[in-house]
């Protein structure tokens, strides 16, 4: 057996990847784990984890508006504090960034604080041009937002830059169609900022059932959020006031303090030496694998958003583990990628699992679909005109529940719960079969009709 300086040598510390260098350290292998950024990855540093946290943030201007319903006496003037939030997620981030880094040190992780990239099938070499070998070589460097090639893109802003504003905007223009984007639009514009949305397609959040997403949209116009349709972002120009004058062929020119591209994520495998050990990409370029995660060089694997799978955290850690598991505990793992719940923190937040309505009559033919729209109790009080949509969709000969989307609000929180009887195969039947727990919206569930 050859002589390696690890047995593991992992590219990236994000959630992949620290699940994978942690689980395969307590098989007893050595590893080591390079990351050139902050460990914890794009979720918990400049992703999900402080995107909900500004969710939870800008919820309170619904709150306090609602509060004095319920008796609170809520003066006119209370005023948002930007920085406060800004700083308290960025504090919350670092603290989390060290408990990672506490938990590969606990389990004898050695952590490199520099790039690294592949040099070869055992080879790693790294920024300060110090090689290192290992037995294997995980990959697990994820993604990056795509940012178009346009005059004026430098004064745009992705995801990653939103949790580093200075000030919050009073106008924002955001590109973009799915999550990233729906989300940030609700957020800004419960900071009271004008937002706008411009979507080359007339269609958001794609992959979500069609009557769920209708709703959001009918909700975020209702609320204020404008929307652009079959509209393209041509060039960005920079005003002598400090604004931005975005240009929009078949659309009126717009001028506005922010502009957000949320449309897409690329994978991180530029530059990265992989052409070394004749690691195959894809047209997109991201790293092809086999079901264990394994890529066209035998020692070398790759989990996560660099594997353009299935671009979630949970997915990437389930892979990680998986990959642990297989190559260093001798039992081979793959992940199950059927019936993934996913969610959007919106405003409403919008939840589904299993298979669209769509995708349900085009694989099944005969379905069957049962729907609840109702307020909310608290809504109802509030004096709220926003309701709730919850969809159940069945296979019409066995009644097994074949997809479940909501909208409505902790409908993320509710359908955790109920996507485990989804992938479990559970039937209408045994749905009506559970007493309901009132009141709730969750209860909704047990009594559709």
């Amino acid at each position: 057996m050859a002589d390696y300086d690890y047995d593991l040598f992992v590219i990236g510390a994000g959630s992949g990847g620290v699940r994978a260098a942690r689980v395969s350290a307590a098989h007893g292998a050595k590893v080591a784990i390079a990351e050139d950024h902050q460990v914890g990855g794009t979720c918990v540093i400049r992703g999900c984890v402080p995107k909900k946290l500004l969710v939870y943030g800008a919820h309170f201007a619904e709150d306090l508006k609602d509060a004095t319903r319920f008796g609170w006496q809520v003066p006119e003037d209370c005023a948002f504090d930007w920085p406060t939030l800004r700083d308290n997620v960025l504090a919350e981030v670092e603290r989390l960034n060290g408990a990672y880094t506490n938990t590969l040190e606990s389990h004898d992780v050695e952590i490199i604080l520099e790039r690294a990239t592949v040099a070869g099938p055992h080879e790693v070499k790294l920024a300060s041009g110090e090689t290192k070998t290992a037995k294997y070589i995980l990959v697990a460097v994820g993604a990056r937002p795509h940012m178009p090639d346009i005059p004026g893109i430098e004064h745009a802003v992705s995801s990653n830059e939103m949790f580093h504003l200075d000030e919050m905007p009073k106008r924002a223009l955001i590109a973009g169609g799915g999550y990233i984007a729906n989300e940030f639009a609700g957020i800004l514009h419960e900071f009271a900022c004008e937002v706008t949305l411009v979507n080359r397609s007339d269609v958001i959040l794609r992959q979500y059932d069609q009557s769920i997403r209708d709703r959001l949209l009918q909700l975020s116009m209702t609320k204020g959020i404008d929307f652009r349709f079959h509209c393209e972002i041509e060039k960005i120009e920079k005003n002598e006031d400090g604004s931005l004058h975005v240009t929009m062929p078949g659309h009126s020119d717009m001028d506005v303090d922010l502009v957000l591209f949320a449309t897409g994520r690329v994978p991180n495998t530029e530059n990265l030496g992989l052409d070394s050990a004749n690691v195959e990409l894809d047209d997109k370029g991201a790293i092809t694998v086999d079901e264990y995660s394994k890529t066209s060089c035998d020692s070398i694997y790759a989990v996560g958003d660099v594997t353009n799978r299935v671009q979630l955290t949970p997915v990437a850690i389930r892979e990680g583990q998986a990959f642990a598991d297989t190559v260093f505990n001798d039992k081979p793992t793959t992940v199950d990628y059927d019936c993934i719940p996913s969610a959007v923190f919106s405003h409403p937040p919008m939840a589904g699992v299993g298979m669209t309505e769509g995708e349900a009559r085009n694989t099944l033919g005969s379905i069957k679909v049962y729907t609840s729209d109702f307020r909310a109790m608290k809504n109802v009080l509030a004096e709220r005109n926003e309701r709730a949509l919850y969809k159940m969709i069945t296979d019409a000969e066995t009644g097994k529940i074949v997809g479940l989307h909501m909208i409505g609000p902790d409908a993320p929180e509710i359908l955790q719960a109920a996507a485990v009887a989804v992938k479990a195969g559970l039937t209408k039947a045994d749905f009506d079969n559970v007493v309901a727990l009132h009141p709730t919206m969750a209860e909704e569930l047990v009594l559709l009709k």
